[in-house]
């Protein structure tokens, strides 16, 4: 006898039950209004053309975020692949009779020197890694999964079988240790 739920999948319902929590999902990765309306969209079009799929392991909502989440990776992908970039235009002119615009690919590249800011950028993140590989391992998995990774709460409690009350527990429990091992290793030296 199996205590598992069979979820189902009611598409009439989606736009009302979850357009927003997606939309909140989508523009903080994206900060874009018009695209984080767009990639829920073609979430709900791609959620009803692969309905046949769907399992019924997951919840709804958490079948819907995995599609939402590969949109996302899809437009980043594109936009840093070299055909994306040439489809991408950036406006040259503010103001006034000169009008136009560049390809971003074509766009001249800044003259300020930023090699420094490079080498400080990755000294501070080699800092961060071993901050974090500090960490105890439960701690170091939750941190991962919820801050760098993006993972939901309700994933991540249900694949390390905690509460969210707890994740949120190591999660402020990481974040403190984390600060002080960044004030030890990075910010007094």
């Amino acid at each position: 006898m199996s205590t598992e739920i069979e979820h189902t999948l009611n598409s009439e319902k989606w736009v009302q039950l979850y357009s927003d929590y997606l939309y909140n999902y989508t523009i903080t990765r994206v900060n874009n209004k018009d695209l984080a309306k767009d990639l829920v969209q073609e979430t709900f079009f791609a959620g009803l053309k692969s309905m046949k799929n769907f399992q019924g392991r997951a919840s709804e909502r958490t079948w819907l975020v995995s599609i939402l989440k590969r949109k996302i990776i899809d437009y980043y992908r594109k936009i840093n692949s070299r055909k994306g970039k040439a489809e991408v235009r950036m406006n040259f002119y503010k103001e006034g009779d000169n009008n136009g615009e560049w390809l971003e690919e074509r766009v001249p590249n800044t003259w300020s020197d930023d090699a420094d800011k490079d080498i400080e950028n990755d000294e501070l993140k080699a800092a961060l890694k071993q901050c974090i590989d500090k960490l105890p391992e439960k701690y170091r998995m939750v941190f991962t999964m919820k801050t760098i990774q993006g993972f939901e709460t309700e994933e991540i409690c249900k694949e390390l079988e905690i509460t969210s009350s707890n994740l949120w527990v190591i999660i402020h429990r990481a974040r403190t240790q984390l600060r002080r091992c960044m004030e030890d290793n990075w910010f007094n030296n």
